[in-house]
């Protein structure tokens, strides 16, 4: 294997699959190294999957500037990369004076960021464009730019075209150490050296500790836990647009250590899913583990606040998400500490003085919405550095995959004669067929778990949460990848479905 290269990602969410593809877009030999065994298995599987406008973000600062030229570019990217996308349009509700100052700034901050389609309107036009509200709303800031994408369909396939125009992906590839050399760095894993030019460090939640490996701490993050509700697609149509809400009894300083609320956010989904939440509670993990009742508490309260007809009769499932929350540290007592409240812009740190080395340490919301320009900021220092052009030989364009619930009849005939896989519906609350989960396992990169197939496709997401489905895609899965059922998990490093990964093979 080829252990020389231009530039380095660490971290293959979906800042390290963006920075990937805009490296290659330089011509760049480049690597991502993931210390999981596939994309989007950090916080970028967990999030709210908006597609933010600016107006939440302060004016005259990089993450506001990303934020809004992505917003107005993100059709054209969704195109590109054969991903769903919903411009559903987005209204912040409040229902007193103190939510009313709040939006009134967001406006104002809107207008002076460049939003276009923002605008605040009264309680009668809030209800005809969501009439299951509470009563008693008395304004809305509209911002018709707002969408929702699914985060990891949009991870894979940036993933996908990265590959395709050259990028390599090593996975189970822990990072252990780095160390300066003459021309660049080696970067270390369990598994291997690397020699590398350049390192883009794009490790999530372990990004400030990736950059310890070699420099002085000056940035830590401190992480906070989320967490959601999923309702059925039978909600469908309930709500419209993405909802936000900013409540009276707010906690006015974020209150960090114990635990801020953002109010309740509503999301319709490109699935037909609706999403609620998410908490905002503290936690002294930075590993995705359980959700905690305290954090649904929180969310019960506020659906009867915002949306009591909400109709959770239909909630399939739940989830915990972490976010990063940067803070500057400072040496004290003989410790790193914390110093002053939680940085609210993009953090891009040059520890090394120069572009030979990139740092994204708490990259949070609208991180989603702003990777690509990240990743393009991040290539753009790279390939200006290593005095690389642009590759005309770059291809953007990523074929989106067969989704076979989305064909007409006719359609799906068709494919069939060539494909019967296409035809053998394996997920049925998804519609998802055989053939979609073989083309997900042979993508590069592939599915390699259950929940790798469910990211990519859908299946196992449904009513029954892969009640029906599972055995079918463990079979696949072993089929496919030439093992033993045995040795297929759910979703990372020990997460055996069958029997603990014990084998007589």
């Amino acid at each position: 294997m080829r252990t020389e290269y231009d530039a380095t990602v660490i971290g293959a969410g979906l800042l390290g699959c963006f920075t990937a593809r805009e490296l290659v877009r330089y011509g760049l030999h480049t690597i991502v190294l993931e210390q999981r065994e596939d994309v989007c298995t950090g916080i970028s599987r967990a999030n709210s999957a908006i597609v933010y406008t600016g107006c939440d973000t302060k004016p005259g600062t990089i993450k506001t500037e990303m934020c809004v030229r992505a917003n107005r570019g993100f059709d054209t990217l969704c195109r590109e990369l054969g991903v769903r996308f919903s411009r559903c349009g987005s209204l912040m509700i409040c229902f007193g004076p103190c939510g009313l100052g709040v939006l009134e700034k967001k406006y104002a901050q809107g207008l002076e960021n460049g939003v276009q389609g923002l605008r605040m309107i009264g309680p009668e036009e809030t209800y005809d464009l969501e009439p299951n509200l509470a009563p008693g709303v008395r304004a809305a800031l509209y911002a018709e730019g707002t969408g929702t994408v699914l985060p990891w369909e949009l991870g894979c396939a940036a993933a996908e075209n990265a590959a395709a125009n050259g990028a390599e992906f090593r996975f189970c590839s822990r990072v252990l150490g780095i160390s300066r050399r003459e021309g660049g760095y080696t970067v270390s894993t369990d598994t291997e050296n690397i020699r590398t030019r350049c390192v883009i460090n794009c490790a999530g939640l372990f990004a400030d500790e990736v950059q310890e490996l070699l420099f002085a701490p000056s940035v830590r993050l401190f992480p906070k836990r989320g967490d959601y509700y999923v309702l059925d697609t039978k909600a469908e149509g309930f709500i419209s647009h993405v909802i936000s809400h900013e409540p009276e009894d707010k906690k006015k300083d974020g209150g960090f250590d114990k635990g801020g609320d953002k109010g309740l956010t509503l999301v319709p989904t490109v699935e037909g899913n609706i999403l609620v939440g998410p908490s905002n509670m503290p936690t002294d993990s930075k590993r995705l583990g359980s959700t905690e009742r305290d954090g649904f508490e929180l969310l019960d309260r506020r659906i009867s606040e915002v949306m009591p007809g909400l109709p959770m009769r239909h909630m399939i499932r739940s989830f915990s998400s972490l976010r990063p929350n940067p803070f500057q540290v400072e040496l004290a007592g003989g410790e790193y500490v914390r110093n002053g409240k939680s940085i609210s812009n993009f953090t891009i740190a040059e520890p090394a003085g120069d572009a030979s080395f990139l740092s994204f340490i708490g990259i949070k919301t609208p991180g989603m919405t702003c990777a690509q320009e990240l990743g393009r900021y991040a290539a753009e220092k790279a390939a200006a550095y290593l005095g690389a052009k642009e590759d005309p030989r770059f291809d953007p364009v990523r074929p989106a995959p067969v989704r076979t619930a989305d064909l007409s009849v006719a359609e799906r005939d068709a494919l069939i004669k060539d494909r019967p896989d296409y035809g053998r519906i394996v997920c049925r609350c998804r519609g998802v067929s055989e053939g979609e989960m073989i083309d997900a396992i042979h993508s590069k990169p592939g599915a390699v778990t259950v929940d790798g197939i469910k990211r990519r496709t859908g299946a196992g997401g449904g009513r029954c949460q892969g009640g029906f489905c599972s055995q079918k895609v463990i079979e696949l899965l072993a089929r496919e990848r030439r093992c033993l059922p045995e040795e297929i998990m759910k979703d990372g490093p020990g997460s055996y479905i069958l029997t603990g990964g014990e084998t007589d093979a």
